[in-house]
Protein backbone atom coordinates (compact mmCIF):
# COMPACT_ATOMS: atom_id res chain seq x y z
CA UNK A 1 0.00 0.00 0.00
CA UNK A 2 1.27 3.58 -1.28
CA UNK A 3 2.56 5.21 2.55
CA UNK A 4 0.88 8.56 1.70
CA UNK A 5 -2.37 6.85 0.73
CA UNK A 6 -2.46 4.64 3.98
CA UNK A 7 -1.51 7.91 5.91
CA UNK A 8 -4.35 9.45 4.69
CA UNK A 9 -6.86 6.11 4.66
CA UNK A 10 -6.30 6.13 8.21
CA UNK A 11 -6.56 9.88 9.22
CA UNK A 12 -10.17 9.63 7.85
CA UNK A 13 -11.00 6.15 9.08
CA UNK A 14 -9.70 6.97 12.63
CA UNK A 15 -7.72 3.46 12.67
CA UNK A 16 -4.95 2.67 13.78
CA UNK A 17 -3.76 0.18 11.33
CA UNK A 18 -4.88 -1.55 7.53
CA UNK A 19 -4.62 -4.42 5.77
CA UNK A 20 -5.55 -5.20 1.95
CA UNK A 21 -7.78 -9.20 2.79
CA UNK A 22 -8.87 -9.03 -0.68
CA UNK A 23 -8.57 -8.09 -3.74
CA UNK A 24 -12.19 -8.11 -5.20
CA UNK A 25 -11.22 -7.79 -9.26
CA UNK A 26 -8.79 -5.73 -11.47
CA UNK A 27 -10.12 -3.05 -13.41
CA UNK A 28 -10.39 -3.03 -17.24
CA UNK A 29 -7.43 -3.25 -19.40
CA UNK A 30 -5.13 -3.26 -15.96
CA UNK A 31 -5.94 0.45 -15.17
CA UNK A 32 -6.06 -0.52 -11.38
CA UNK A 33 -7.83 -3.04 -9.05
CA UNK A 34 -10.77 -2.93 -6.27
CA UNK A 35 -9.96 -4.27 -2.84
CA UNK A 36 -11.33 -4.74 0.37
CA UNK A 37 -9.21 -3.27 3.06
CA UNK A 38 -9.69 -4.62 6.97
CA UNK A 39 -9.43 -1.08 9.22
CA UNK A 40 -8.15 -2.33 12.79
CA UNK A 41 -8.54 -0.65 15.81
CA UNK A 42 -11.07 1.19 17.16
CA UNK A 43 -13.22 -1.50 15.09
CA UNK A 44 -12.16 -4.09 12.19
CA UNK A 45 -14.57 -2.96 9.84
CA UNK A 46 -13.87 -3.16 6.11
CA UNK A 47 -13.85 -0.60 3.27
CA UNK A 48 -13.91 -0.97 -0.30
CA UNK A 49 -10.91 0.49 -2.35
CA UNK A 50 -11.06 1.51 -5.92
CA UNK A 51 -7.41 2.11 -7.09
CA UNK A 52 -7.50 3.84 -10.20
CA UNK A 53 -3.12 3.62 -11.74
CA UNK A 54 -3.93 5.62 -15.29
CA UNK A 55 0.19 4.86 -15.43
CA UNK A 56 -0.02 0.86 -15.61
CA UNK A 57 -2.56 0.42 -17.85
CA UNK A 58 -1.71 -2.89 -19.97
CA UNK A 59 -3.32 -3.87 -23.86
CA UNK A 60 -7.22 -4.11 -24.08
CA UNK A 61 -8.47 -7.57 -24.36
CA UNK A 62 -10.03 -7.31 -27.49
CA UNK A 63 -7.33 -5.24 -28.76
CA UNK A 64 -8.87 -1.33 -28.61
CA UNK A 65 -5.95 0.26 -27.20
CA UNK A 66 -5.96 3.33 -28.61
CA UNK A 67 -5.37 7.14 -27.27
CA UNK A 68 -9.34 7.43 -28.25
CA UNK A 69 -9.50 4.53 -25.39
CA UNK A 70 -7.64 5.61 -23.06
CA UNK A 71 -8.99 9.30 -22.87
CA UNK A 72 -11.99 7.59 -22.53
CA UNK A 73 -11.18 5.89 -19.60
CA UNK A 74 -8.99 8.79 -18.09
CA UNK A 75 -12.58 10.90 -18.40
CA UNK A 76 -14.43 7.69 -16.86
CA UNK A 77 -12.62 7.56 -13.69
CA UNK A 78 -12.38 11.53 -12.78
CA UNK A 79 -16.10 11.55 -13.84
CA UNK A 80 -16.64 8.63 -11.52
CA UNK A 81 -14.58 10.07 -8.61
CA UNK A 82 -16.91 13.37 -9.20
CA UNK A 83 -19.92 11.72 -9.11
CA UNK A 84 -19.35 10.40 -5.25
CA UNK A 85 -18.03 13.49 -4.47
CA UNK A 86 -20.97 15.59 -5.37
CA UNK A 87 -23.76 13.55 -6.30
CA UNK A 88 -23.93 10.42 -4.22
CA UNK A 89 -25.20 11.82 -1.32
CA UNK A 90 -28.41 12.43 -3.20
CA UNK A 91 -29.59 8.97 -4.10
CA UNK A 92 -32.45 7.71 -1.39
CA UNK A 93 -32.49 4.18 0.22
CA UNK A 94 -34.52 2.49 -2.81
CA UNK A 95 -31.64 3.66 -4.76
CA UNK A 96 -28.93 1.93 -2.40
CA UNK A 97 -25.55 2.61 -3.56
CA UNK A 98 -21.87 2.58 -1.57
CA UNK A 99 -21.45 5.84 0.90
CA UNK A 100 -18.39 7.46 -0.13
CA UNK A 101 -16.17 7.98 2.22
CA UNK A 102 -12.82 9.87 0.50
CA UNK A 103 -10.69 10.06 -2.32
CA UNK A 104 -7.23 10.69 -2.86
CA UNK A 105 -4.63 11.22 -5.33
CA UNK A 106 -0.75 10.93 -5.55
CA UNK A 107 1.09 11.20 -9.54
CA UNK A 108 -0.88 8.62 -11.86
CA UNK A 109 -2.83 7.25 -9.26
CA UNK A 110 -6.11 7.56 -7.73
CA UNK A 111 -8.01 6.05 -4.75
CA UNK A 112 -12.11 5.97 -4.08
CA UNK A 113 -12.64 4.80 -0.81
CA UNK A 114 -16.02 3.62 -0.42
CA UNK A 115 -18.23 1.63 2.01
CA UNK A 116 -18.62 -2.11 2.03
CA UNK A 117 -21.66 -3.43 0.81
CA UNK A 118 -21.03 -6.89 1.26
CA UNK A 119 -22.05 -6.08 4.60
CA UNK A 120 -25.69 -5.71 3.78
CA UNK A 121 -25.61 -6.78 0.06
CA UNK A 122 -23.47 -9.72 -0.10
CA UNK A 123 -24.51 -11.79 -3.12
CA UNK A 124 -24.30 -11.37 -6.35
CA UNK A 125 -25.99 -13.17 -9.30
CA UNK A 126 -25.36 -13.61 -13.27
CA UNK A 127 -28.97 -14.98 -14.37
CA UNK A 128 -32.29 -13.67 -12.47
CA UNK A 129 -35.56 -14.87 -12.08
CA UNK A 130 -38.28 -12.75 -12.45
CA UNK A 131 -38.92 -10.98 -9.40
CA UNK A 132 -35.14 -10.28 -9.13
CA UNK A 133 -35.23 -8.19 -12.46
CA UNK A 134 -38.18 -6.27 -11.30
CA UNK A 135 -35.41 -5.52 -8.22
CA UNK A 136 -33.20 -4.31 -10.23
CA UNK A 137 -35.72 -2.22 -12.46
CA UNK A 138 -37.00 -1.03 -8.90
CA UNK A 139 -33.93 0.20 -8.21
CA UNK A 140 -33.29 2.27 -11.76
CA UNK A 141 -36.74 4.10 -11.40
CA UNK A 142 -36.26 5.62 -8.30
CA UNK A 143 -32.59 6.38 -9.28
CA UNK A 144 -33.99 7.72 -12.92
CA UNK A 145 -37.22 9.78 -10.87
CA UNK A 146 -34.67 11.30 -8.17
CA UNK A 147 -32.49 13.05 -11.12
CA UNK A 148 -35.29 13.77 -13.16
CA UNK A 149 -34.56 16.78 -15.66
CA UNK A 150 -31.16 17.30 -13.40
CA UNK A 151 -28.07 18.61 -15.45
CA UNK A 152 -25.06 16.46 -15.35
CA UNK A 153 -22.63 18.95 -14.10
CA UNK A 154 -19.19 17.31 -13.66
CA UNK A 155 -20.58 13.82 -15.49
CA UNK A 156 -20.77 12.79 -18.73
CA UNK A 157 -22.96 14.89 -20.75
CA UNK A 158 -24.16 11.71 -22.66
CA UNK A 159 -24.05 9.04 -20.06
CA UNK A 160 -23.59 4.91 -21.16
CA UNK A 161 -19.80 3.56 -21.80
CA UNK A 162 -21.35 2.98 -25.64
CA UNK A 163 -22.03 6.35 -26.11
CA UNK A 164 -21.21 7.36 -30.03
CA UNK A 165 -19.46 10.29 -29.45
CA UNK A 166 -16.73 8.25 -27.05
CA UNK A 167 -16.76 4.93 -29.81
CA UNK A 168 -15.48 5.88 -32.98
CA UNK A 169 -12.93 3.17 -33.47
CA UNK A 170 -16.01 0.88 -33.10
CA UNK A 171 -18.67 2.74 -35.70
CA UNK A 172 -16.01 2.59 -38.21
CA UNK A 173 -15.64 -1.31 -37.50
CA UNK A 174 -19.58 -1.46 -38.46
CA UNK A 175 -20.52 -4.53 -40.82
CA UNK A 176 -24.16 -3.11 -40.74
CA UNK A 177 -24.03 -0.86 -43.61
CA UNK A 178 -27.89 0.76 -43.19
CA UNK A 179 -27.26 0.82 -39.26
CA UNK A 180 -23.91 2.23 -39.88
CA UNK A 181 -25.24 5.02 -41.87
CA UNK A 182 -28.05 5.53 -39.62
CA UNK A 183 -26.16 5.78 -36.05
CA UNK A 184 -25.94 8.84 -35.80
CA UNK A 185 -29.91 9.60 -36.64
CA UNK A 186 -30.60 7.44 -33.59
CA UNK A 187 -28.44 9.20 -31.35
CA UNK A 188 -29.15 12.40 -31.92
CA UNK A 189 -33.32 11.17 -31.30
CA UNK A 190 -32.44 9.78 -27.72
CA UNK A 191 -29.88 12.74 -27.10
CA UNK A 192 -32.53 15.34 -28.04
CA UNK A 193 -35.51 13.77 -26.38
CA UNK A 194 -37.64 16.20 -23.92
CA UNK A 195 -37.34 13.92 -20.99
CA UNK A 196 -34.02 13.35 -19.43
CA UNK A 197 -32.67 12.58 -16.66
CA UNK A 198 -29.07 10.74 -14.95
CA UNK A 199 -28.46 7.64 -16.19
CA UNK A 200 -26.14 5.08 -14.52
CA UNK A 201 -24.49 4.05 -17.86
CA UNK A 202 -23.48 0.40 -16.97
CA UNK A 203 -26.58 -0.70 -15.78
CA UNK A 204 -25.52 -4.68 -16.34
CA UNK A 205 -26.38 -7.21 -13.43
CA UNK A 206 -22.85 -7.74 -12.73
CA UNK A 207 -23.17 -4.18 -11.15
CA UNK A 208 -26.24 -4.78 -8.88
CA UNK A 209 -25.53 -6.32 -5.55
CA UNK A 210 -28.40 -7.69 -3.48
CA UNK A 211 -29.35 -8.67 -0.53
CA UNK A 212 -29.37 -12.13 1.07
CA UNK A 213 -33.10 -12.41 0.37
CA UNK A 214 -33.05 -11.08 -3.19
CA UNK A 215 -35.71 -8.17 -2.26
CA UNK A 216 -32.84 -5.12 -2.63
CA UNK A 217 -30.21 -4.27 -4.25
CA UNK A 218 -27.28 -1.76 -4.74
CA UNK A 219 -25.68 -0.44 -7.63
CA UNK A 220 -21.70 0.10 -7.63
CA UNK A 221 -19.72 1.29 -11.07
CA UNK A 222 -20.50 4.78 -12.01
CA UNK A 223 -17.67 5.61 -14.44
CA UNK A 224 -20.32 6.27 -17.24
CA UNK A 225 -22.86 8.05 -15.63
CA UNK A 226 -24.64 11.33 -17.03
CA UNK A 227 -27.32 12.69 -19.02
CA UNK A 228 -29.85 10.63 -20.71
CA UNK A 229 -33.23 8.75 -21.14
CA UNK A 230 -33.74 6.46 -18.80
CA UNK A 231 -35.09 4.09 -21.03
CA UNK A 232 -30.93 3.52 -22.16
CA UNK A 233 -30.50 2.03 -18.71
CA UNK A 234 -33.46 -0.26 -18.84
CA UNK A 235 -32.63 -1.62 -22.44
CA UNK A 236 -29.17 -2.72 -21.46
CA UNK A 237 -30.33 -3.79 -18.09
CA UNK A 238 -32.62 -6.18 -19.69
CA UNK A 239 -30.26 -7.42 -22.42
CA UNK A 240 -27.53 -8.35 -19.53
CA UNK A 241 -29.43 -10.62 -17.40
CA UNK A 242 -32.21 -11.94 -19.87
CA UNK A 243 -31.99 -14.19 -23.01
CA UNK A 244 -33.64 -12.61 -26.34
CA UNK A 245 -36.22 -14.70 -26.11
CA UNK A 246 -36.95 -14.20 -22.27
CA UNK A 247 -36.78 -10.26 -23.79
CA UNK A 248 -39.72 -10.67 -25.82
CA UNK A 249 -41.86 -12.98 -23.86
CA UNK A 250 -41.66 -10.15 -20.79
CA UNK A 251 -40.70 -6.62 -22.43
CA UNK A 252 -44.22 -5.67 -21.85
CA UNK A 253 -44.76 -6.86 -18.03
CA UNK A 254 -41.55 -5.65 -17.36
CA UNK A 255 -41.90 -1.96 -19.17
CA UNK A 256 -45.16 -2.09 -17.88
CA UNK A 257 -43.47 -2.42 -14.05
CA UNK A 258 -40.22 -0.10 -14.48
CA UNK A 259 -43.27 3.31 -15.75
CA UNK A 260 -45.43 2.19 -12.73
CA UNK A 261 -42.61 2.85 -10.16
CA UNK A 262 -41.07 5.51 -12.11
CA UNK A 263 -44.83 7.20 -11.28
CA UNK A 264 -45.64 6.20 -8.09
CA UNK A 265 -42.19 8.33 -7.27
CA UNK A 266 -43.24 11.46 -8.81
CA UNK A 267 -46.58 11.28 -7.31
CA UNK A 268 -46.52 15.02 -5.73
CA UNK A 269 -44.72 15.92 -9.24
CA UNK A 270 -46.12 18.25 -11.87
CA UNK A 271 -44.45 16.84 -15.20
CA UNK A 272 -46.32 15.46 -17.60
CA UNK A 273 -45.60 11.69 -16.36
CA UNK A 274 -48.25 10.28 -19.21
CA UNK A 275 -45.90 12.48 -21.97
CA UNK A 276 -42.71 11.03 -20.31
CA UNK A 277 -44.24 7.41 -20.54
CA UNK A 278 -44.81 7.57 -23.87
CA UNK A 279 -41.66 9.25 -25.00
CA UNK A 280 -39.73 6.74 -23.26
CA UNK A 281 -41.52 4.06 -24.41
CA UNK A 282 -41.36 5.08 -27.74
CA UNK A 283 -37.40 5.42 -27.41
CA UNK A 284 -36.81 1.59 -26.07
CA UNK A 285 -36.51 0.24 -29.63
CA UNK A 286 -34.01 3.01 -30.24
CA UNK A 287 -31.89 2.74 -27.18
CA UNK A 288 -31.83 -1.04 -28.10
CA UNK A 289 -30.58 -0.94 -31.40
CA UNK A 290 -27.78 2.51 -30.20
CA UNK A 291 -26.56 -0.70 -27.93
CA UNK A 292 -26.23 -3.29 -30.64
CA UNK A 293 -24.77 -0.47 -32.92
CA UNK A 294 -22.11 -0.75 -30.18
CA UNK A 295 -21.90 -4.66 -30.30
CA UNK A 296 -21.79 -5.01 -34.14
CA UNK A 297 -18.66 -3.06 -34.21
CA UNK A 298 -17.15 -3.81 -30.57
CA UNK A 299 -17.40 -7.62 -30.95
CA UNK A 300 -19.90 -8.68 -33.76
CA UNK A 301 -19.80 -12.72 -32.08
CA UNK A 302 -21.29 -11.24 -28.98
CA UNK A 303 -24.06 -13.35 -27.69
CA UNK A 304 -26.15 -10.32 -26.92
CA UNK A 305 -26.46 -9.94 -30.68
CA UNK A 306 -29.85 -12.26 -30.81
CA UNK A 307 -32.93 -12.42 -32.66
CA UNK A 308 -35.11 -10.60 -30.44
CA UNK A 309 -32.25 -7.57 -30.90
CA UNK A 310 -31.92 -7.76 -34.11
CA UNK A 311 -35.80 -7.52 -35.04
CA UNK A 312 -35.36 -4.41 -33.02
CA UNK A 313 -33.07 -3.17 -35.50
CA UNK A 314 -34.85 -3.34 -38.42
CA UNK A 315 -38.05 -2.00 -37.34
CA UNK A 316 -35.97 1.12 -36.11
CA UNK A 317 -34.33 1.35 -39.41
CA UNK A 318 -37.47 0.80 -41.10
CA UNK A 319 -39.44 3.80 -39.44
CA UNK A 320 -36.42 6.25 -40.25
Amino acid sequence: MIPNFKKYLLTISGASECNEIEVIQSLWSGYGKISRIQLIEPSKKTVVVKHISLDQFSEHPRGWSTNVSHQRKVKSYEVETYWYQFWADRCAAVSKIPQFLGSFGEGGDQWIILEDLDIKFPSRKGQLDLSEVKVCLRWLAHFHSKFLLSQPKGLWEVGTYWNLETRPDEWKKIGHTKLKAAAYQIDKKLNNCKYQTIVHGDAKVANFCFSDDGKEVAAVDFQYVGGGSGIKDVAYFLGSCMSGAECEKYEKELLDYYFKKLKKSQESSDLDLIELEQEWRYLYPFACTDFLRFLLGWMPSHQKINVYNMKMVDEVLESL
